[in-house]
């Protein structure tokens, strides 16, 4: 490779890459278009291979192309972590992990986890960013996040995982509906309801959870509606579109008409894991998990 090849290159390159559009990734890059045609033509002379196909409509990657977006995206990851590793160590702290999590584990788990952390690892600063299950997966195997809570029973090949937290199930019924705390014994009293669940696709484990539930209870409900968001399901049960079946501790942090049943004497519980990349060189990381399998008090 020439030594004319500069970072800025390949950061060019990743952005036409993604966006496969010289005006749109000129315009996320804050440079002009020819600009950008120059600086890509620059690191192909300098490669001495094609990187892009391009025709008067279309641009598209190379062979060579792809392989290097790929390689290159988790090499300047990696370049970035290390900058802004470095740069917290200059203002004295340890280092930083990024985190991600489903939105119920922000009702209980995640301020109780951060409680922890400032406590028992100070020099550590954490960032948060809410994302659903499939959103952390493809966020950890990108390395663009550290730490994922999710509710999955497995993850893909180079991701580990590791239960940290449980809780019971709650139906949830309309402030108004005729089943109570006093009058209710068990699901099947719901059967002829329509259900409001989330998405198979939110976690594949977590839909056949619940899908056991209502086998042991010896009825398959009919489901109404699917989701991936909680505020949806609660907003569509307030309004009698049908009753649902969700982790106890959505019953924290909303304020909707409904009410909830909790399901303490069935085996069944909902599982929050942590999952990391074990690729990831995040020094502190190491650090967090271990405290995490060993030494943390969030599991009950």
């Amino acid at each position: 490779m020439s030594n004319q090849t500069e970072l800025r290159h390949f950061r060019y390159f990743l952005a036409l890459a993604k966006t496969l559009h010289f005006r749109k990734a000129a315009e996320q890059l804050y440079i002009s278009q020819p600009g950008l045609s120059r600086q890509i033509r620059q690191l192909e002379e300098h490669l001495g291979l094609a990187l892009f196909e391009r025709n008067n409509k279309t641009v598209t990657l190379t062979p060579a192309g792809s392989f290097l977006q790929r390689e290159l995206s988790v090499v300047l990851t990696h370049l970035d972590e290390v900058l802004e590793q470095a740069k917290l160590i200059s203002e004295g702290v340890l280092g930083a992990v990024k985190m991600g999590y489903v939105g119920s584990a922000m009702q209980e788990v995640i301020p109780r986890l951060l409680l922890q952390f400032k406590n028992e690892l100070p020099d550590i600063h954490f960032s948060l960013q809410e994302l659903d299950n499939r959103q952390q997966i493809s966020a950890l195997l990108a390395r663009e996040i550290d730490l994922g809570f999710v509710r999955l029973g497995q993850v893909p090949a180079g991701l580990e995982i590791h239960p940290v937290w449980q809780e019971t199930f709650a139906l949830v019924v309309p402030q108004d509906h005729p089943l109570t705390v006093d009058n209710f014994r068990e699901v099947s009293q719901l059967r002829e309801e329509p259900f409001i669940l989330f998405e198979e696709t939110y976690s594949p484990a977590y839909y056949a959870q619940v899908m056991s539930i209502f086998a042991d209870s010896g009825f398959a409900p009919t489901v109404a509606h699917n989701t991936v968001h909680a505020n949806t399901i609660f907003r569509l049960v307030e309004n009698h579109f049908g009753v649902s079946l969700v982790p106890s501790s959505l019953q924290l942090g909303y304020q909707f008409n409904v009410r909830f049943l909790e399901l303490g004497a069935i085996p069944q519980r909902a599982v929050l894991s942590v999952a990391w990349n074990k690729h990831n060189r995040n020094p502190i990381l190491q650090r967090v998990q271990q405290w995490l399998e060993e030494g943390s008090n969030i599991a009950r």
